[in-house]
């Protein structure tokens, strides 16, 4: 049977998840995660697309992306295969290093797209890692935050910050807020569907 069709986002942003094979970890060590931003950022500023927000759990990645010069599907191939190829090569394996496909949402407003983002940098947290989300390191939040990301530049911080305020002292301030309300975000969920 194929695949069927995702959907296309109108707005161009989605939200994407890909998880490692059997759910294992993907990430071992630093370098792991750090070549994981390097290979991400090598694409991004290749004008592929923009990178609004990521976390980088030990057997999952989330991302929220706009599209931009090529389509999405194209642009994580490029990710997965390149990240696989180097994690392949550096733990002496072969094989599937990420699960089926991407799962993928599309992002069509402002509000939803606010959800997601808290919804993304909550992962730790909701995981037990850490207590807040910008004490994480493999994450987008502290960009947000106006801290130092790794590789510089990385996020594409200023559309979203840009719906909290147009000044960015005040921005970042009442993305803070936002980030620390009570929520039920729900986004992309991936609930282990059991077999009877």
């Amino acid at each position: 049977m194929p695949r069927q069709a995702r959907k296309k986002s109108e707005s161009g942003i989605y939200h994407l998840m890909v998880r490692g094979i059997n759910r294992q970890d993907i990430f071992q060590e630093e370098e792991d995660y750090q070549r994981f931003l390097e290979t991400i950022s090598r694409m991004k500023n290749n004008n592929q697309f923009e990178l609004y927000g990521y976390c980088l759990m030990t057997n999952h990645v989330h991302l929220l992306i706009r599209e931009k010069e090529e389509e999405v599907s194209r642009s994580m191939q490029r990710i997965g295969t390149s990240y696989a190829w180097w994690y392949n090569a550096k733990y002496n394996r072969v094989g599937h290093v990420f699960q089926d496909r991407y799962k993928s949402e599309c992002v069509e407003d402002d509000a939803y797209l606010l959800s997601v983002i808290r919804y993304i940098h909550q992962n730790p947290v909701m995981a037990k890692m850490t207590i807040k989300p910008e004490d994480y390191r493999w994450s987008s939040c502290r960009a947000y935050y106006g801290q130092n990301e790794y590789p510089t530049g990385l996020t594409n911080k200023e559309f979203i910050l840009g719906l909290f305020a147009d000044k960015e002292t005040v921005a970042i301030k009442r993305f803070a807020e936002y980030m620390q309300e009570e929520n039920q975000d729900a986004c992309l969920d991936d609930e282990i569907k059991l077999r009877l």
